[in-house]
């Protein structure tokens, strides 16, 4: 079963690193249509968090499409997306694996890789729409 964690460092509010939790796993194949996610109960408790903040991200990634009650039985993945094949997913995981040794080599910590790559991103996302 799919389990969740939290970094309470980031400044990510609980209920967003839940979804964003959910949704990667959606797009690395880590979750697929039809799996269970743990109960709300189950969840808070793992986490020592508000049940109601469970219950905001459940919400959350129902409203996107991405999840679906059942009555009496739980929360099932419902959410199609594409996601990164797993030849690709190897190839590129290996490469940025040595991509953030060597951003740690060189003295970053981890929000500070994050904030590169997403710099970066953001970067490209500027030029895509320049072009």
């Amino acid at each position: 079963m799919f389990a969740f964690r939290l970094d309470t460092r980031s400044g990510v509010p609980t209920y967003l690193q839940l979804v964003e939790q959910v949704r990667h796993g959606l797009l690395l194949g880590y979750l697929q249509d039809g799996d269970q996610l743990p109960t709300v109960r189950d969840v808070a408790a793992a986490l020592v968090v508000n049940p109601n903040t469970v219950a905001k991200a459940y919400r959350e990634l129902e409203r996107a499409g991405l999840v679906a009650p059942r009555a009496g039985q739980g929360t099932f993945v419902t959410g199609n997306v594409d996601r990164v094949p797993a030849a690709t997913y190897a190839k590129l995981s290996a490469r940025l694996r040595a991509w953030v040794n060597a951003a740690r080599e060189a003295g970053l910590g981890p929000d500070q890789v994050r904030a590169l790559v997403t710099a970066i991103l953001d970067e490209d996302r500027s030029k895509a729409r320049a072009a």
